[in-house]
């Protein structure tokens, strides 16, 4: 049996079913905190359009919270944030669950807004020529959100797919938006992986190939052999121990963000999203949102097989993943109890 083989197989045994946590049956009545703190890296992207509409249309509010968000370079400030003790949750990328419970610091995600990873890799038009595949892409530098976010995994997980290691590419903190068409539009790198509006903006401009793109399920069935969760609201076990009814809250208000937009119009999420979001292109971020909307969370639970494919993921892009994976329990890493509850409530 081959070395590849082996992993999956241990891959496999460590992801158990979703077991039943017991935190609902005590989420009855108001929130425990009404306040919260909530970190998030770089929210103008469509990636975190949900928690958008669930802070413009009053959701937050509608659920007894009065949320302060604070918005990052990207998902690994966040999550720093959360570690620190300045945030009370995260909407950021699953798969830091996974990795903090490799580091022995568990954390725990319970409402999904991305149910595709919903990122994409695109270089330059003059560095795209020259490259086959990635193993081309040595040296190279990529425009990410932030070092160490799950737009810099998407970069090693591809350089990993050519041979390459980690330190073999260049991962240079962006941002989201506006500052990621300058990077490119200035030369400053050679791709970026990155979100959208972003990617559409600089495709429209024809100033980027997409190289790798996970924002259609079409996509996230190619590369990851199906769903993919993406953003979500994740937190310390703390929160939702103890304060159950703080995390049933904000879980209902993600929900009924991610139920809007699956039939809202283009046009009408461009007019509940600030002006800022828009780039100065309307029309383009319309376009943006109609080409992700079908890897927006339709119901903010976890679908079956995503967290084994995120840590597929994790595991062919990161050694220190793979040399850990017997011990990873993905159960551990999820809970669908407070997004089942916010269904039944809509």
């Amino acid at each position: 049996m081959t070395k590849l083989q082996l992993r999956r197989r241990a891959i496999l045994a460590a992801a158990p079913m979703l077991m039943a946590a017991p935190y609902v049956a005590r989420a009855q009545g108001k929130p425990e905190k009404s306040k919260v703190v909530l970190a998030v890296g770089g929210k103008s992207a469509l990636y975190y359009l949900s928690l958008t509409i669930a802070e413009r249309k009053g959701f937050f509010k509608d659920a007894g919270l009065d949320v302060e968000i604070n918005d990052f370079q990207g998902g690994a400030k966040s999550l720093q944030a959360l570690m620190g003790g300045s945030a009370d949750v995260v909407a950021g990328a699953y798969e830091h669950t996974i990795r903090m419970q490799q580091r022995g610091q568990p954390i725990i995600g319970f409402a999904l807004i991305g149910r595709g990873m919903q990122l994409a890799i695109g270089l330059r038009n003059e560095v795209a020529a020259k490259v086959k595949g990635p193993s081309d892409i040595k040296g190279m530098k990529f425009g990410v959100t932030a070092p160490g976010s799950q737009t810099n995994m998407l970069v090693n997980y591809w350089a990993a797919k050519g041979g390459l290691k980690a330190t073999d590419i260049v991962a240079i903190g962006v941002g989201s938006g506006a500052s990621v068409v300058a990077a490119i539009e200035r030369g400053e790198v050679d791709g970026v992986s990155q979100s959208d509006p972003a990617l559409t903006i600089l495709t429209e401009k024809k100033l980027i190939k997409i190289m790798l793109d996970t924002r259609t399920m079409k996509g996230n069935q190619e590369l990851f052999g199906g769903a993919f969760p993406a953003a979500c609201l994740y937190a310390q076990p703390d929160l939702l121990k103890k304060t159950p009814g703080t995390a049933q809250a904000l879980a209902t208000a993600i929900v009924r963000a991610d139920q809007w937009l699956q039939t809202a119009t283009p046009a009408e999420v461009a007019a509940s999203v600030p002006e800022g979001y828009l780039l100065g292109d309307k029309a383009v971020y319309e376009k943006s949102f109609a080409g992700v909307r079908e890897t927006i969370s339709p119901d903010g639970l976890m679908p079956p097989g995503a967290m084994e494919n995120s840590l597929k993921f994790l595991v062919d892009g990161d050694p220190k993943i793979a040399a850990d994976v017997g011990k990873i329990k993905l159960a551990a890493t999820w809970t669908n109890e407070f997004a089942q509850r916010a269904g039944k409530r809509s």
